[in-house]
């Protein structure tokens, strides 16, 4: 049996200690930050933009556009946006983790690289510039999807503003009927689509159903997560452009290490020669 002394164990948590501020130096806290907020993004863009639109179609159907044939080409046009968001939420999922991957990457080749240990190379410098650039695209990308998921939420809310009118009491309405809301105009439905508009009480029992209520609030939401996917990418093209400045400087700074290091050698050597050619 072996006894284990008190400086044995302080030894210990000592050593477990260093080795956890090590494993947690080499996170990549920014990337990592990026990452969350980019999943959470893409997470509520995508499933609250899928189900919003599923109950648009829904309501349209039922009180604006009661024929089928009329509003074919915006039942087309939903279920390819439906599909379009499984291929986002697919992309951001694989895309996020790559950049995580390549936040490991460089924070591990900088901090062995100031330890000396080996030497950014050109493919990891192509590699961070291109995700730089691809970064960059879907940036701009992303700013146009956060501009259309505004477009629904502002016609919900006209709607919403709408209705709240004609059931205030300081609105003194004679003829309810007379306020419509015709969302033929907005482009969604064809003109010859029937009814094609709603007003006075019918226009009221839109507002109360559960499919007005939802999709309104659901396109909020998926508005917002397009806005946070946007700063992800934002805080990506940052960190990534940082990275790259620096695994470049670096590289710079190798170089020119290397060059001194040589001019040294052949100066050291040249003197070597002289005192020898003087003793001779």
């Amino acid at each position: 049996m072996f006894a284990c002394g008190p400086e044995t164990t302080a030894l210990t948590i000592s050593s477990c200690f260093e080795c956890c501020i090590k494993c947690l130096g080499g996170v990549p806290y920014a990337s990592l930050v990026a990452t969350i907020l980019c999943f959470s993004g893409v997470a509520l863009f995508c499933g609250c933009g899928h189900v919003a639109l599923t109950g648009t179609l829904t309501m349209l159907e039922n009180h604006f556009s009661q024929i089928t044939t009329d509003h074919a080409t915006l039942t087309i046009v939903i279920q390819t946006m439906q599909y379009v968001i499984y291929g986002i939420a697919s992309f951001f999922f694989v895309y996020g983790i790559i950049l995580l991957a390549e936040g490991f990457y460089t924070t591990s080749a900088v901090k062995k690289e100031l330890q000396s240990q080996f030497k950014t190379t050109v493919c990891g410098r192509c590699i961070t510039a291109t995700f730089v650039f691809l970064t960059y695209i879907l940036g701009l990308a992303f700013l146009g999807i956060f501009g259309f998921s505004a477009i629904p939420v502002f016609l919900f809310y006209n709607m919403w503003t709408t209705c709240a009118a004609m059931k205030s009491p300081m609105a003194n309405i004679t003829d309810p009927d007379s306020i419509c809301v015709d969302v033929r105009q907005y482009g969604i439905i064809p003109w010859n689509a029937t009814p094609g508009k709603a007003c006075g009480s019918t226009l009221g029992d839109i507002c109360s159903t559960s499919e007005f209520y939802l999709s309104f609030h659901l396109y909020i939401v998926a508005c917002a997560g397009a806005g946070a996917t946007l700063i992800a990418l934002i805080h990506y093209l940052m960190i990534l452009s940082a990275n790259w400045a620096y695994l470049r400087s670096s590289c710079n700074q190798n170089e020119y290490q290397d060059i001194k290091t040589k001019d040294d050698d052949v100066e050291e050597g040249g003197s070597k020669e002289g005192l020898n050619s003087s003793y001779s």
